[in-house]
């Protein structure tokens, strides 16, 4: 059985050809970019065309490339970006640039909405005591799609007059192949107007009232693993596929990748390490940590949820790292020769260079410690103030120390994420890192060895998002009976077992970089501002 999983991500979508059989397998991938769009005001924008160009280039190419024929497809799925918000008329097209989840332009009429009288972590009292009765959290971030809905309800009204639905990334994917307007559960949930408490699940007209939310705006919520609608003629003519293929209610990043790692048990901890990056556990009861940002959000499978810390930038700050630090110039180089080029190259791209060299750093980089925050951050603290930094830095500190410390304060973030959520909860001794970072075996050392657990890759750790898009296609059609049994059909691949010498280093590194942020939260708010 062949299907197609889309991967939705925040600069570029890949179309993933997958079979179902005894086991999920990728046959092959297609890539295409499009824009981020970051505005003066804080807004991060993109474009549904472009989306869309980038499906129907990347699905005939991927159709041209295996010789699978139109016809054999028999399921369309996504793994998308969440928190993203598409307002659409009622012939589903678009109203506006799309609003990632990045975007950051509504801080003042969240503190108008928000802050005032008697508060807890910046919200009204009686406001949070409602969210958290009805849905076990609460918008507590600017970076929330109900303020990005706020802020063109106060800011764009004629967008606003016009809306017909309120649709996340891949809703609006689903209804441009299908004419349907649907969402799923963890996409509903992450408007945080999504009732999970007392009784049946549905969108509550308490939270919308309260946040002056038109309800009509909302629309149907429908499993993930649910038939969503055909695929139409028109977009089928436009990808070059055949109508009548079934599109399924897919989910987005935070639900799915956790399934493409096969960690889908109660008790099971994920790692992510992408543009962004998070930690995740799934859980059966719903919990929340107002203070450290952390909330059990619904995930893909009913009465289970997936307890999830996030933070803005992990293989963003890598990706910059690359750009400044290693590719920069300034035009004052003698010679210069590209590593990746050279007869004499054993490595196949530069990251792979760059692994290589940050693995010849004594482990805690002679003292340098980085924050990770080039975007702001999320969990244990909300700031989108809160920015990067290289600490200690001396008179023989060398490129190579600045390098690896960028590895090593990413998975001090993640380390201390894991830390908060076994406040609340128990974390698996034994993780599942996916994603980009899980290519590096240096990377997946070092995150061991800082965290102190096992760390485990999967095949195709970088696809691991499209992988679980095709897991909920095998439930959907019935060839698999829940999603718990993913783990048995995805195959490992490596393991790392945490390197003792290295504790002492990474424990006294760690407490500095955990101290960084308390030490500049005003130096931030007076540059940033």
């Amino acid at each position: 059985m062949y299907v197609i999983a889309y991967d939705i991500g925040t600069t570029g979508l890949k179309a993933c050809l997958i079979t179902i059989e005894d086991k999920v397998e990728l046959v092959a991938g297609e890539y295409a970019t499009y824009g981020l769009y970051i505005l003066e005001n804080g807004g991060a924008e993109q474009d549904t065309e472009e989306w869309w160009q980038a499906m129907c280039k990347t699905t005939k190419a991927l159709l041209e490339k295996t010789g699978v024929k139109a016809s054999e497809i028999e399921g369309i799925s996504f793994c998308s970006q969440m928190q993203g918000l598409v307002l659409v008329d009622k012939d589903g097209k678009a109203l506006r640039k799309p609003m990632s989840y990045m975007d950051q332009r509504a801080s003042e009429i969240m503190k108008k909405t928000e802050n005032y009288g008697i508060t807890v972590s910046d919200v009204n009292i009686k406001i949070l005591l409602r969210s958290l009765l009805e849905t076990r959290a609460a918008s507590t971030s600017v970076k929330d799609p109900l303020w990005k809905y706020k802020w063109v309800q106060a800011n764009e009204p004629e967008v606003y007059e016009k809306t017909y639905k309120w649709l996340d990334v891949k809703e609006y994917l689903i209804c441009r192949l299908t004419g349907k307007f649907v969402m799923t559960p963890d996409s509903a949930y992450s408007t945080f107007l999504y009732k999970t408490q007392g009784g049946k699940a549905e969108w509550s007209k308490k939270l919308c009232k309260i946040y002056g939310v038109n309800y009509d705006h909302l629309p149907e919520v429908i499993p993930c693993t649910a038939v969503a609608g055909e695929l139409l003629e028109g977009p089928a003519s436009e990808l070059g596929l055949v109508p009548g293929i079934k599109v399924y209610g897919s989910g987005g990043d935070a639900t799915l990748i956790g399934v493409g790692a096969g960690a889908t048990e109660i008790g099971e901890t994920h790692l992510y390490w992408g543009t962004s990056g998070w930690v995740e556990t799934v859980i059966d009861k719903q919990v929340v940590d107002i203070n450290a940002m952390i909330a059990g959000i619904v995930g893909a499978e009913e009465d289970k949820y997936n307890y999830f810390a996030e933070m803005e930038t992990a293989g963003k700050c890598f990706e910059w790292v690359k750009d400044h630090l290693v590719l920069d110039e300034i035009n004052i180089y003698m010679e210069k020769h590209n590593i990746t080029e050279s007869k004499e190259n054993e490595f196949e791209s530069l990251y792979d260079y760059m692994s290589h060299v940050i693995n010849e750093v004594e482990a805690g980089c002679n003292g340098i410690i980085f924050a990770p925050w080039l975007h702001g951050n999320r969990c244990p603290f909300e700031d989108p103030k809160s920015a990067g930094m290289f600490f200690n830095i001396q008179i023989d500190t060398k490129k190579r120390e600045m390098l690896r410390a960028v590895i090593e304060g990413i998975c001090f973030h993640l380390k201390w994420m894991l830390e908060c959520q076994d406040k609340k909860i128990k974390t698996s001794d034994t993780i599942r890192f996916v994603g980009g970072g899980a290519l590096s075996d240096v990377t997946c050392q070092i995150l061991a060895d800082i965290t102190g657990r096992t760390v485990e890759t999967v095949d195709n750790t970088k696809d691991a998002g499209a992988i679980g898009a095709a897991v909920l296609i095998a439930v959907g059609c019935g060839k698999l009976d829940n999603l718990g049994q993913a783990k048995d059909i995805i195959k490992l691949d490596k393991v790392y077992k945490p390197n003792l010498e290295h504790k002492d280093v990474y424990d006294r590194n760690y407490q500095v970089f955990k101290n960084l942020y308390k030490s500049n939260k005003k130096n931030f708010e007076m540059l940033n501002s």
